[in-house]
């Protein structure tokens, strides 16, 4: 998975409630407190994940989170200090946890992923990812050579097959993934308390939405080697296309991550470019390079978006399944809104 996605969204659709509230007196998520919070987790505590059975002995003390997303998911349970290294840059850290995020030792190099030695150079006792590709011989290891290796690992759920279609993606399932984390940790108070403030931003941003139509969207991400990748379906992007009310113009794309062309983007020719907004470094990663690629390209500066300034920048990790996902709601129905 290089991640070179071009992002093609629109949002509509509707989430099912999700069950689970933080109690009142639940420690804030981030926090040491949250972390040493009373816990239920029975260990060794067996768990089937992406299909792979994997077991863990005891709540995680040396975790290697491969992504960044991931290292802020776990920041967010308040359990920090127990990441003992991350990688695959792709974004500036959110301010609210760049504290904690600083204090990880970074194992890859800008933008890159972790290699297998240097994964296990830092002696992980728990690795967790957010994409198939990087459990890989390449990369840092096929899950298999982890387990043999007695070194659990969890995959997220959105990607078991490197940017294969996920049904029914949605919240519920990123939520699913923050219980099963905190489950692993031993917090789960610290899980429930993400799940409910989360689900809050996702219906303050419904209740908030005032869209005319239903204008069609691109969530442009990135490029690779000139050619663009669009959201498709079964992905959090189409998931958030449904929620708010508009169209995926790759919506029939087989995989979630599709590799398009820009003569599909043309005939499509968006009402909105939803803008990933990327500091890894590589080619039209910032939003600003994206918008001076599409207005300089003969065939793209004619597209309705462009030649009206229809854009919408967005960080790049919230077209990710990550804790900065849900802000994307907001996020878009604030961006329609501004461009009505």
């Amino acid at each position: 998975m290089k991640m070179r996605i071009v992002v093609i969204v629109l949002a509509v659709a509707l989430t099912a409630p999700l069950a689970g509230c933080a109690k009142d007196n639940a420690p804030e998520a981030g926090t040491k407190d949250a972390a040493t919070a009373e816990g239920t987790t029975t260990y060794p505590l067996t768990m089937k994940n992406c299909g792979t059975e994997m077991t863990v002995k005891a709540a995680p003390k040396r975790a290697v989170t491969l992504n960044q997303s991931a290292a802020e998911i776990l920041i967010h349970l308040g359990v920090s200090d127990q990441i003992s290294g991350t990688g695959y840059e792709i974004d500036k850290t959110p301010t609210e946890i760049a504290a904690q995020y600083k204090k990880i030792q970074v194992l890859s190099a800008p933008g890159q992923e972790i290699k297998h030695e240097a994964l296990l150079k830092a002696q992980p006792d728990f690795v967790y990812g957010s994409f198939a590709s990087m459990f890989t011989a390449d990369q840092s290891g096929t899950r298999d050579d982890l387990h043999k290796l007695d070194v659990p690992t969890y995959l997220t759920e959105f990607d078991c097959t490197s940017h294969g279609s996920v049904a029914n993606a949605n919240f519920t399932l990123l939520f699913e993934e923050y219980r099963n984390l905190a489950k692993i940790f031993d917090v789960p108070s610290a899980g429930e308390k993400l799940v409910a403030e989360q689900q809050a931003v996702v219906d303050n941003a419904l209740k908030a939405k005032q869209i005319k139509g239903t204008p069609t969207v691109m969530w442009f991400y990135s490029t690779y080697e000139g050619t663009p990748w669009a959201a498709g379906p079964g992905g959090l992007p189409q998931h958030i296309s449904e929620l708010v009310g508009v169209k995926n113009i790759f919506a029939d794309a087989k995989t979630k991550w599709a590799e398009v062309s820009w003569d599909a983007v043309a005939a499509r020719n968006p009402d909105v470019i939803v803008l990933a907004d990327l500091t890894r470094g590589e080619p039209n990663d910032t939003a600003q390079e994206k918008i001076n690629l599409l207005k300089k390209d003969p065939l793209t500066s004619k597209l309705n978006a462009v030649v009206h300034n229809r854009f919408i920048t967005i960080p790049g990790r919230y077209m990710d399944p990550s804790y900065g996902s849900v802000q994307a709601m907001p996020a878009l129905v604030e961006g329609l809104a501004a461009l009505q």
